[in-house]
């Protein structure tokens, strides 16, 4: 292990002895000084997931989340420059925390609020031009083999909970939650098609139809697969949504197809 990966896991893990050969300018006790970074250290990582992550922070109250926090931030430094994308790990933390245990659904709307700090950070893409929509239409049968370039900023979540009713109970102009049932299985897509990260429920099978289409699958596979994970799927309504909110940024016809 070299001299900063030492520094940097006796800064994380208390337990660890300081570092050898640390030295202060004026002969102070450098465990003192040390233990000061430490905190420093903690507390910013500690703040930083608060600021991510406010609504599962809202849900157990200020006290749980920042203690659970400092758990998480022992074992996991950030692995980015980028101080917001901190806590990419925290919803499989979650998961796994057993004081978080009464609330199975917490896990899920952290990873809808990181979901939301990712997109927000995404590269910007235009949509997809009408005319091109309309040039697509004309193929027919050969729309099946249309494949779609989807908004960079696309983040899908399929829970089994309602976690985009608790994370909209919590979009109050007073902060004050709204009751919400957090019961319930919900698909979610999170894109920001130009200033503002939007948060939408998504009917049965868009998901689906979004992550096929997402990995490359031509339009009928993506439609196929859609229909296979809810026949009651409706096509025409998913791709209204879609071209709505900005999240198809190019449509690849066959003749484009590498």
């Amino acid at each position: 292990m070299s001299p900063q990966d030492h520094f940097a896991a006796a800064l994380r893990d208390t337990s660890r002895p300081i570092p050898p050969g640390l030295k202060t300018w004026n002969g102070s006790d450098p465990a003192q000084r040390f233990a000061v970074h430490r905190n420093n250290v903690r507390v910013a990582l500690v703040d930083a997931l608060a600021g991510t992550f406010p609504v599962t922070r809202c849900l157990v109250g200020d006290d749980f989340f920042r203690a659970m926090a400092a758990v998480y931030a022992t074992q996991h430094l950030p692995r980015s420059r980028v101080v917001a994308l901190y806590g990419d790990t925290l919803p499989e933390f979650i998961d796994a925390f057993e004081p978080a245990a009464t609330l199975p659904w917490l896990g899920d709307v952290a990873r809808l609020e990181h979901a939301r700090v990712q997109a927000c950070h995404a590269a910007d893409a235009e949509p997809v031009l009408a005319r091109h929509v309309s040039q697509a239409l004309a193929l027919g049968e050969a729309l099946a083999d249309v494949r779609l370039g989807l908004h960079p900023s696309v983040r899908l979540l399929r829970s089994a909970h309602a976690v985009a009713t608790v994370w909209a109970a919590h979009q109050t102009e007073d902060g004050e939650p709204e009751p919400f049932d957090p019961d319930g299985p919900e698909d979610v897509l999170v894109v920001r098609p130009s200033l503002d990260v939007q948060v939408l429920r998504l009917p049965p099978g868009a998901a689906a139809f979004l992550a096929a289409a997402g990995q490359g699958s031509p339009f009928g596979d993506a439609a196929a697969a859609a229909l296979a994970d809810a026949p009651a799927f409706d096509l025409p309504t998913t791709l209204g949504l879609l071209l709505v909110q900005g999240v198809i940024t190019d449509l690849i016809l066959p003749e484009e197809t590498p």
